[in-house]
């Protein structure tokens, strides 16, 4: 069969079968704040979750599950785990882990204050949080030694105050977009969904180390 047909049959059977524009490629989604969601805490299942809008209801589903795998995969690590380096030029687990809280902490900065990146300021930690924005030989000296709770406390505090936050915006806030990614607009929907993926991304950094530990 040569390709043109094969294209043609693709085609056919995506009209017949509905999903060529009905909406299930690109699911038809109700930005408005309208209650149609059932209220749900299944961690499991993405939806409505009290207090939050629709749109940030599924935002905060996707928070709360890829930092349910974080710490899991995290439980129980010891100190030689934790401060362990493949190299000279890598990064632990332990600083990962500090690095995930300093970039929601960025995120919070940025899109609940809209303080530019040159005039941040991370309060009274600000070496802290610099140190595991920048990771690098910073990293690798400040995050030496530190129990698993050192960690985990800065990851609970930096959501804790995320989730209060995103429980006073809206949908519409969440749409709301300016410069960004490569300088193209970004919307608060796409920044937020970073925090989940950077946290996917490292996780997997993680489970590699771990696999290393000699």
């Amino acid at each position: 069969m040569d390709n043109t047909k094969q294209s043609n049959n693709r085609r056919d059977f995506l009209r017949t079968t509905g999903i060529l524009g009905a909406g299930l490629l690109v699911p038809n989604i109700n930005l408005a704040s309208s209650g149609t969601f059932p209220l749900n805490d299944n961690i499991h299942e993405f939806g409505k979750r009290e207090g939050y809008t629709d749109q940030i209801s599924i935002l905060v589903s996707m928070m709360d599950w890829m930092r349910m795998i974080v710490m899991r995969d995290s439980k129980g690590l010891s100190q030689k785990e934790l401060d362990f380096l493949l190299d000279d030029n890598s990064n632990s687990i332990g600083a990962m882990l500090m690095h995930l809280a300093a970039t929601e902490r960025y995120y919070q900065l940025s899109t609940f204050t809209g303080v530019p990146k040159e005039k941040m300021n991370f309060g009274v930690e600000d070496a802290l949080w610099s140190a595991a924005s920048s990771l690098g030989d910073t990293g690798r000296k400040t995050f030496k030694g530190r129990p698993l709770s050192f960690y985990t406390d800065k990851l609970n505090e930096v959501r804790e105050f995320s989730k209060t936050e995103l429980k006073n915006r809206d949908d519409t806030w969440l749409l709301e977009s300016s410069k960004g990614f490569g300088n193209q607009p970004t919307n608060n929907y796409c920044r937020w969904f970073h925090v989940v993926e950077h946290e996917s991304n490292h996780n997997g950094q993680v489970r590699y180390i771990k696999s290393r530990v000699s």
